[in-house]
């Protein structure tokens, strides 16, 4: 009768252990070679319509064609995008449900709000898609043709002159914040329930500047109502090629904007990441879809997931410091 031998029972239940596990894994590899078997969902955190819709739209346009399978776009607007950013990183981390965020959500709302899902643990980066630049703009019967004139004439009566924005804590609103700190000029922040209501008081006077998407300024600006003084991106924007940078315009260390990004949940196989960030850098290199953003007043961007992860690293340190700096709260 064979002797037991603890040892030898120790090494068979390991090998028993490991080809269980190489079995249950090997799903998950057929799932990334063969993927996307069904639709994919793209979750927007904005309402149909808006920039970061238009922008979502064109990506799942695109992805569509090249995965030759569905790419579904699902609005959950609300609460600064938090309620689409908890339903993703709720989701089976499959990568048939995916966020496309901007870099408020990753970089300037976990400074002023308490978020039921972490930025940086819930979800894994897959690719940048867009870059943003906001576009100063001043109503036409503001006495200054160019940011030097504008800043002499917002020093010369400190405290006097507003900006508007879309809301605090939002974007606009840190462009405004990162101007003044660049400039030395003090100013009055003026914040909007959206970027509609600002625009319109921009137009009449009732504020002076407003920090805005190229998209949304281009029509005003063109019908004589505003006057564009610089963008806020590294480059000028092909959507407005007379424009000066920021930098450009005299103005240091105040490059600010918006971009967009696909994320998936924590824990999505990195075969699948590396799969979407692949043909995702492959549509943002399309000269179509880059013409279609341009359009726009975006930049096609497309980047790896370690890019994008040192991007929205960065992004959160320097709003961080200017939020902090700024003290500002939203409420």
């Amino acid at each position: 009768m064979e002797t037991k031998n603890p040892a030898r029972i120790r090494v068979r239940l390991l090998a028993a252990a490991l080809a269980l596990a190489a079995t249950a894994a090997m799903p998950h590899a057929a799932s990334a070679a063969g993927y996307p078997e069904r639709p994919i969902n793209l979750i927007v955190p904005f309402s149909p319509g808006g920039g970061t819709d238009i922008s979502a739209r064109l990506l799942a346009a695109a992805l569509g064609e090249k995965f030759s399978s569905s790419v579904v776009v699902d609005n959950r607007p609300g609460a600064g995008g938090q309620i689409a950013a908890d339903l993703v990183a709720r989701s089976q981390p499959d990568g048939y449900t995916l966020l496309f965020a901007n870099s408020g959500m990753l970089a300037i709302n976990p400074w002023i709000y308490k978020l039921h899902s972490d930025p940086v643990k819930a979800f894994a980066p897959v690719s940048l898609f867009s870059d943003l630049p906001f576009v100063l703009v001043v109503p036409a019967s503001l006495p200054a043709k160019n940011v030097a004139e504008l800043v002499t004439l917002t020093k010369s009566q400190p405290g006097k002159h507003t900006f508007a924005s879309s809301g605090t804590g939002g974007a606009p609103h840190l462009s405004g914040e990162i101007f003044q700190q660049a400039t030395g000029v003090d100013l009055v922040h003026v914040p909007y329930k959206g970027g509609g209501p600002a625009m319109t008081d921009l137009m009449a006077g009732r504020v002076d500047m407003l920090f805005a998407s190229v998209l949304e300024t281009m029509p005003y600006v063109t019908a004589g109502k505003l006057r564009a003084l610089a963008v806020t991106g590294a480059t000028r924007s092909p959507a407005m090629p007379d424009v000066p940078t920021i930098d450009e315009a005299g103005v240091k260390n105040a490059q600010s904007g918006s971009w967009t990004a696909v994320l998936a949940p924590a824990g999505t196989p990195q075969a699948v990441i590396d799969k979407l960030s692949e043909a995702i850098r492959a549509v943002a290199a399309d000269p179509a879809v880059k013409a279609k953003l341009e359009s726009q007043g975006a930049v096609a961007h497309g980047s790896t997931p370690k890019e994008l992860q040192d991007l929205a690293a960065s992004e959160r340190e320097r709003y961080g410091q200017i939020i902090k700096s700024r003290n500002i709260q939203t409420n």
